[in-house]
């Protein structure tokens, strides 16, 4: 694809996630974009956010990677971007939904806080864990700009893997020593039990997911950093979300954390 065509692509992208109005597949609009291509768009609109509206890279995020999600959206191989300062919202806060987002769903999965750097390829779980300074619960609320969530896996990272805000809890814990694939989640909407995961549901174990982030975006010059966040996956089925909503969940022996929609 040309320079121009992923350029018109990323601030295509850029316009819709501002104007709050979506637009029809890149799939449909380019149907030869590759991956490659795809990732090229969502840096496009990345630099849009970075130089246009002074926000800053604190974190990266996989997506897509529980079997459960992969079939909701048809989606079947993960997909990854960054998240930005502009993202982040604290623990129970209100997020707004009406001018914030176009079409969100709520995930729940473990946040992985980095206290050293790591550059793929050739990163593994053990050097997932020796970089991890802690992990969280985590909330993150993603928002397709493709209209109808008609996505594939171009579509999906190309629009910086439908990233639209997360919440992080207050609780951490050292991942070492802890059993990540059987760590349980549990998520309550409006107070009521919506669904329960496990670790396992990401790839097998989150340290797998966040080593395949590590290698995936290494292979684009593209490193962690020491004190970014990353997203590993949800473990539960997505949840659309609307103003009025209250969700919560719990990382079970380590903590709970919740978001309420306004």
């Amino acid at each position: 694809m040309h320079k121009q065509e992923i350029e018109a692509l990323g601030n295509a992208l850029y316009t819709a996630m501002r104007s709050f109005q979506p637009i029809s597949p890149l799939t449909e609009q380019a149907p030869g974009i590759t991956l490659d291509d795809a990732y090229y768009i969502s840096l496009q609109m990345l630099k849009r956010r970075l130089e246009d509206d002074g926000e800053v890279v604190v974190g990266k995020k996989i997506g897509v990677t529980s079997k459960v999600v992969q079939d909701m959206l048809g989606v079947h191989q993960p997909d990854f971007g960054f998240l930005t300062d502009a993202m982040a919202y604290a623990n129970g806060a209100d997020v707004p939904v009406a001018g914030n987002m176009i079409q969100p769903r709520a995930e729940a999965e473990i946040g992985f806080k980095l206290k050293a750097d790591l550059q793929g390829p050739g990163v593994t779980e053990a050097d997932v864990l020796a970089a991890t300074e802690c992990i969280m619960p985590c909330f993150e609320i993603v928002d397709s700009r493709i209209s109808d969530w008609k996505i594939q896996i171009q579509d999906t990272v190309a629009d910086n893997a439908s990233c639209g805000v997360y919440v992080l809890g207050d609780a951490s814990a050292d991942p070492k020593g802890l059993d990540l694939p059987n760590l349980k989640i549990t998520v309550w909407k409006n107070g009521e039990l919506l669904s329960e995961g496990l670790g396992s549901a990401v790839q097998g174990n989150p340290l797998t997911a966040v080593a395949w982030l590590a290698n995936t975006l290494g292979r684009f010059g593209i490193p962690f950093k020491a004190g970014e966040v990353i997203l590993s996956g949800s473990l539960v089925p997505l949840e659309s979300v609307q103003a009025g909503d209250k969700m919560t969940m719990e990382l079970h022996g380590i903590g709970r954390a919740a978001v309420q929609f306004v």
